[in-house]
């Protein structure tokens, strides 16, 4: 589950990270390029509960062979994209079978894990992602630079299909085989219902406080190029650095999470504490357009997606707490698609204002995101119920 969610966020962010070459070549500009991005965080929302219940139901071998096949299909799509429409239907292909990313990341988790352990294996399983970020530049920029961009994703569909050999044995382990139907909690727990006010702080929380993952991923490399001036050379160097934050977030809070958890303290007073840890940590992202060392700004963005990770895994902890892992594919899309709305929703806005060289009210609205989240969060759960 962590070679698959490091090969999507390869394929999601090959884009990104070819972002200025690819739009001076085809002539899109920077607005057009985060409504491309939202044709892909739109069909990701979509992908994620659809695929969360197909897992639930069908199982996990199946589901993630049919989901992978599709998506890899989607990536190679891309090489034969040159304008807007041609790239947003590849970008949409691709984004609703990645869908089955995180819903299967979390439903491995709880089939085979112990809950004391749960809170490390999400981050293990989803820690791929923030691995994917990280290795994309190193190896696809030398793929662009030598071949052409075009070039590079076809490399993201062999990648896609050596993950689908590899899975074909793996997944003929006896607990990942699991039948759907299985019980999987040693202790009854409450069914996710829409009217329980938890299920949308959940919401608020992951998708609202880990929007910055999304925008600095999304836009990190056009920022160095147009504000900062590096080249996309340059930028394939360093751009694995805000990506390394997030790997380092998804373990730090995973193993504080299942430490703290395990302690004497009421389990509500924990979450307060480390999502407020999280928000402390984020609020320094603002300031990136008033920093004028490059490494400075790289070191803002690293701590920032510190944090965000921090809102998924904490998110994600509280959650399977308080509800039956029989729907964890279920919460685990929920989740990842409650994101994935809000980055469609918010690219195009940071595209315009990347265009209009707004970067100051870009990052303070990345920012502002988390303090939304958290609040919500702190509102919905003033009573302590999941204790």
């Amino acid at each position: 589950m962590m070679l698959v969610s490091l090969i999507s966020y390869i394929d999601r962010n090959t884009l990104s990270l070819l972002a200025p070459t690819i739009l001076k070549e085809t002539g899109l500009s920077n607005e057009q390029y985060g409504f491309i991005i939202s044709t892909f965080s739109i069909a990701y929302m979509l992908g994620n509960p659809f695929w969360g219940r197909v897992l639930d139901r069908v199982g996990l071998r199946i589901g993630m062979t049919v989901s992978v096949s599709f998506w890899t299909l989607a990536s190679v799509s891309h090489a034969f994209a040159g304008g807007f429409w041609s790239f947003a239907v590849a970008r949409a292909a691709l984004g609703f079978g990645e869908g089955a990313t995180f819903p299967g990341g979390l439903r491995t988790t709880v089939q085979t894990l112990a809950p004391s352990q749960r809170s490390r294996g999400i981050a293990i399983s989803y820690s791929g992602g923030a691995l994917g970020a990280m290795l994309t530049p190193i190896i696809v920029t030398p793929i662009a630079l030598w071949w052409g961009w075009r070039a590079a994703f076809w490399f993201t569909g062999a990648v896609g299909a050596g993950w689908l050999a590899f899975w074909y044995f793996i997944s003929r382990r006896q607990d990942v085989q699991r039948r759907p139907d299985e019980p999987i909690d040693e202790t009854p727990k409450a069914p996710l219902q829409w009217t329980d006010s938890r299920v949308w702080s959940f919401l608020a929380s992951y998708a609202l406080g880990g929007m910055p993952l999304g925008f600095v991923l999304y836009v990190g490399a056009l920022y160095l190029n147009q504000a900062l001036g590096a080249s996309q050379a340059t930028i394939g160097k360093v751009l694995w650095i805000p990506p390394l934050g997030w790997e380092v977030g998804y373990f730090l809070w995973g193993w504080l999470s299942d430490r703290m958890l395990a302690g004497p303290r009421p389990r509500m007073e924990t979450y307060r504490r480390l999502l407020t840890a999280n928000l402390a940590l984020m609020l320094p992202l603002a300031l990136v357009p008033w920093i004028g060392s490059f490494w400075g700004v790289l070191a803002v963005m690293f701590l920032a997606m510190v944090a965000a990770a921090g809102f998924v895994i904490v998110s994600m902890s509280y959650v399977t707490h308080v509800y039956s892992s029989s729907n964890s594919g279920l919460i685990a899309g929920l989740g990842a698609g409650s994101w994935s709305a809000t980055v469609a929703i918010v690219m195009p806005v940071v595209g315009r204002l990347f265009d209009q060289r707004r970067y100051d009210a870009a990052f303070l609205l990345a920012a502002l995101f988390p303090v939304a989240g958290y609040a919500v969060w702190r509102w919905i759960n003033r009573t302590g119920k999941p204790d």
